[in-house]
């Protein structure tokens, strides 16, 4: 059985799509067992009884807009948050699912999961859509900005054994977002890092990759530091919603457009969902010992149950231990 632990008020709209997408899950896994931590109070109407899911009380949670997580760890253990951490830290849980503040999350992990030892930083990979349908990994979107070219590799190597064995891709390609297609384009970072990806034999390396092709290309981890990458998933995320706000105007400008529109309603859903990244699955924080899975704050309860979904197959798929066991093995022969 895998055990999840599972924040249920964090998110601009806890706890309803959290209860609600942990009920989902419930009901579509038989595999899972969760612990739902919040206020019972503020979840009770929409909780169900159900054999495998567990509720633990705390009146304590962290707002979105929490400036300060560290403080809030120092002064109070039990905001629901951290309690489910500590739930996994205890070995109690496998995995935490979590909508609340990023920085909180990250701060978290390092305090009570800790970091693996074979990684030397933490990064954001959220899988965010693609043409085809099938998302692509993008890191580091926002946990450091500050990286040396061996810890991209290392993220690289992380992402390729989750993109191999969560989402089922063969010999996974590697891409480094770069301004250039060409061999060296870009920053001294750069540079260093294409070199070291180019030579690894852990990875298969697609090359540089420019920013215009990231919801066309064929790579399936988009690499850079966390000031760039966190750049282009904000730029998607508002590129989306535009195109959307576009579409709705265009629709409503014209009597013959609303009548269109009728007879594309199917074509049109599927055009929505295919730009919804919550339809793929929340972001890992890779690098700790244990899975943390960030659900986006803005998540309703499909995306939550998304996020859920994507925890339960890291544990299964048992990825925090093929990659220690990789970098170890790298650390031994003094790659």
């Amino acid at each position: 059985m895998i055990r999840l632990a599972v924040d249920g008020m964090g998110g601009d709209y806890a706890p309803e799509p959290m209860v609600i997408g942990t009920l989902m899950a419930l009901e579509k896994f038989d595999n899972i067992e969760i612990t739902l931590f919040g206020d019972e109070t503020k979840m009770a109407p929409f909780l169900k009884q159900h054999p495998r899911l567990h509720v633990v009380h705390t009146e304590h949670y962290l707002s979105m807009g929490e400036k300060d997580p560290i403080k809030q760890y120092r002064t109070n253990k039990e905001l629901s948050m951290f309690m489910a951490m500590q739930h996994v830290k205890d070995g109690k849980s496998d995995a935490v699912v979590s909508a609340g503040p990023t920085q909180a999350l990250v701060v978290g992990g390092h305090f009570i999961i800790r970091r693996m030892p074979s990684m030397h930083r933490v990064a954001i990979a959220p899988i965010i859509p693609s043409y085809d349908g099938r998302g692509r990994i993008l890191l580091d979107s926002g946990a450091n900005v500050d990286f040396k070219p061996e810890h991209l590799l290392e993220f690289a190597i992380y992402a390729t054994t989750m993109a191999e064995k969560v989402m089922k891709r063969k010999n996974p390609q590697v891409a480094l977002i770069n301004i250039g297609t060409e061999d060296g384009k870009g920053r001294e970072f750069d540079k260093e890092t294409f070199a070291l990806l180019k030579a690894s034999k852990d990875i298969n390396f697609y090359g540089n990759l420019e920013p215009k092709e990231i919801f066309l290309t064929d790579a399936d981890i988009l690499l850079s530091d966390g000031f760039t990458a966190n750049i282009v998933m904000k730029t998607m995320e508002g590129t989306a919603k535009g195109l959307g706000q576009v579409l709705k105007r265009e629709i409503k400008s014209s009597v013959f457009a609303m009548i269109g529109s009728l007879f594309m309603k199917k074509a049109l859903i599927r055009f929505k969902k295919s730009l919804d990244a919550s339809e793929i699955g929340g972001a890992l924080l890779m690098g700790f010992n244990s899975v943390v899975v960030k659900a986006q704050g803005s998540s309703k309860e499909k995306g939550f149950y998304n996020g859920i979904r994507q925890a339960k197959e890291m544990v299964e798929a048992n990825v925090i231990q093929i990659v220690s066991e990789v970098l170890a093995k790298k650390e031994v022969q003094g790659e």
